[in-house]
């Protein structure tokens, strides 16, 4: 009995140390810093050892992008209470910004569709809600590579940033492509959010802070991309285009083939739409014959499906339909093989 007094005066003390504590730093503080606050911190670490890990080494670009819809609001609002996880917000912030372009994406394939049956009404209509989804890409594109600029120092500056791991790297790497995806949305949007119009030229300098070998080209198609793509930008004595050649090799050694989207976007802006073609197909047979590196297979699928979405539009755009269902690398305007045996007329005689 004696014990049990002991633990019911503890008690007391303990409940009365608690109230008091409440009372001085107010419940709501309480709650933040006790509770909240080291949720948001384990929550951050999973996110960046296991969840991001995790979600690269799969295919599923459609669960990516409703997970980082769903769960943006979620992990972003930890920064309330605990250090706000940045490099987090560049990766939500890149994946939910797919999630417009692909609205967009079908948006523009009904705008063309509607073109080419004479139905001025619907291709307005179509043209107008792509434009809209293009302006909620930039915005998340753009709250992306804010959050790079915030957490590592805005890109292009005179010295590189302190990118300690791989990790680091990797958020880098896809932070900058954010940017000059936001520049691209915002200039296809024809409205205006407020994307600073020298973002690739930031980029540009910013891809020297990166391996070339490491990240499978990438870096160096980036900045080709940008020389291509910006009059003047293009360093005497280099060629944008054999960079960006060189790029496609060293994404497809990698089989992340992340290179070829910018080298296919760069041809494409640039009314290149044989090279385009040509792309396309190099990449879906090397997509067929070699699988994406395990670790990176989100990446490679990524670039797969943009590959998709500009076979889409020059199938849509001159048959009226998108690629068909096993048609990607093949286009409508192929010679069709003959069924006809041909005989070598040299082993007969």
């Amino acid at each position: 009995m004696k014990n049990f007094g002991t633990i019911k005066g503890l008690l007391k003390k303990g409940a009365l140390l608690t109230i008091v504590s409440l009372q001085l730093v107010g419940c709501q503080t309480f709650k933040d810093k006790v509770v909240y606050a080291p949720a948001g911190d384990i929550m951050g670490m999973l996110a960046k050892e296991h969840t991001v890990p995790y979600m690269l080494g799969t295919e599923d670009l459609a669960i990516s992008c409703a997970m980082s819809e769903a769960l943006s609001p979620l992990l972003m609002a930890f920064g309330r209470v605990t250090a706000e996880p940045k490099q987090l917000g560049v990766m939500l912030g890149l994946s939910a910004g797919a999630c417009e372009d692909q609205r967009a994406l079908e948006e523009e394939l009904r705008y063309l569709r509607a073109l080419k049956q004479l139905r001025p009404d619907e291709a307005e209509d179509a043209l107008i809600s792509q434009k809209r989804h293009l302006v909620n890409a930039a915005k998340r594109q753009y709250g992306a590579y804010k959050y790079l600029a915030s957490y590592y120092g805005e890109p292009g500056g005179k010295e590189c940033p302190d990118l300690d791991d791989e990790f680091d790297q990797f958020i880098w790497m896809v932070g900058m492509l954010s940017g000059l995806q936001a520049l691209n949305s915002e200039i296809q949007s024809t409205s205006s959010i407020g994307v600073p119009k020298n973002i690739a030229s930031k980029v540009e300098r910013g891809t020297s802070c990166l391996d070339d070998e490491k990240w499978w080209g990438a870096p160096m198609a980036m900045k080709a991309a940008i020389w291509s793509m910006l009059p003047g930008a293009e360093p005497q004595g280099e060629d944008a285009w054999e960079r960006l050649a060189a790029a496609q090799v060293k994404g497809e050694e990698a089989r992340v083939r992340l290179p070829n989207v910018l080298y296919a976007m760069a041809a494409f802006t640039n009314g290149k739409n044989d090279l385009v073609k040509d792309i396309i197909r190099r990449h879906a047979d090397q997509v067929k014959k070699h699988p994406a590196n395990p670790e990176y297979a989100l990446i490679d699928k990524t670039a797969t499906v943009q590959l998709m979405a500009l076979s889409d539009r020059l199938w849509t755009e001159n048959t009226g339909h998108r690629t068909p269902m096993g048609g990607f690398g093949k286009f409508w305007d192929d010679k069709k093989e003959s069924n006809v045996e041909v005989l070598d007329l040299d082993d007969l005689l």
